[in-house]
């Protein structure tokens, strides 16, 4: 069966961003995911300054905030 989504695997996050209650991320496929907040109570909680102090992880496959002690998987935003 042929399916229009790219194996999760293979697309890395390029950019992170907060916007409207929202965290985003862009992907090296060009897409952008946007993923309600709430989701993740420990960023919901979480500061601005803490928001926005976030790393790749695994080049791109993850992100990191350190003072959260908070990891995501891109594959994870696209499984919804």
């Amino acid at each position: 069966m042929a399916t229009l989504t790219k194996n999760p695997e293979t697309v890395f996050a390029t950019d992170v961003w907060f916007e409207d209650s929202k965290l985003y991320v862009r992907l090296t496929d060009g897409r952008e995911v946007g993923v309600p907040i709430d989701w993740y109570p420990c960023l919901r909680d979480a500061s601005e300054v803490d928001l926005n102090n976030w790393r790749f992880i695994g080049r791109g496959q993850g992100i990191h905030w350190e003072a959260l002690d908070e990891d995501l998987s891109v594959a994870s935003f696209l499984r919804f």
